[in-house]
C-alpha cells in the first residue's frame, strides 16, 4: 500500500473560488462561473417545471431559471429567507440563478489543495463534485456546474 498523497486535480494552477453554505454544508465554485451575487427575491413559478427549478426571474430584463440548488444535489429544499443569496451563474451558455443559504467567502486556493472524492459507494455520482478542499474551518465541497447541469438538462429548463 502506498503512503503518498494523490495531489489536486488542478495541480500548480491557482484557483478563485466562491463558498457558500446550504444548510450546514460549505460548498463552492469557480468565480469566473460567476457572473453576479444578489440578495434574495421570490421566483414567479412556473407550471410543470423540474422539482428543482423554483420558477424564473427578471434579470435587468432577462429572464432566468431560479434553481433550488439544495435540491438539485439531493438535500432537503433551502427555506429562503432574508439571509439567503441567489448565485448568478452561466453554465453552457445559459445564465441561471443558484439559491443558496448564505456566501461565506471569496478564496483563493492552490490546485493541489482540491483533493480527490473519495470512492463511497458504487452508487454514488460524484461527476458533480469536482473535489474537496480541507481549509482550517472546515471541509468544502468543490462543485462542476458545467457536469451538474448537462447541456441537454439545460435545453429542458430554458423550455
Amino acid at each position: 500500500m502506498s503512503n503518498t498523497i494523490a495531489t489536486g486535480s488542478f495541480g500548480h494552477e491557482t484557483l478563485e473560488i466562491i463558498a457558500f453554505r446550504l444548510h450546514d454544508q460549505e460548498f463552492c465554485v469557480k468565480t469566473t462561473t460567476i457572473r453576479e451575487i444578489r440578495g434574495w427575491a421570490p421566483s414567479t413559478p412556473i407550471p410543470h417545471s423540474p422539482a428543482e427549478v423554483l420558477g424564473v426571474m427578471n434579470l435587468r430584463g432577462t429572464v432566468i431559471p431560479i434553481i433550488d440548488l439544495a435540491h438539485k444535489l439531493g438535500m432537503k429544499s433551502t427555506v429562503a429567507n432574508e439571509r439567503s443569496a441567489i448565485v448568478v451563474a452561466e453554465v453552457h451558455n445559459m445564465v441561471i440563478g443558484l439559491v443558496v443559504d448564505r456566501v461565506s467567502d471569496i478564496l483563493t486556493v492552490r490546485g493541489e489543495q482540491v483533493q480527490p472524492v473519495p470512492e463511497i459507494t458504487t452508487s454514488f455520482d460524484k461527476s458533480y463534485a469536482e473535489g474537496i478542499i480541507a481549509n482550517e474551518t472546515g471541509m468544502i465541497c468543490f462543485l462542476n456546474l458545467a457536469r451538474m447541469f448537462k447541456e441537454r438538462e439545460m435545453d429542458d429548463i430554458a423550455a
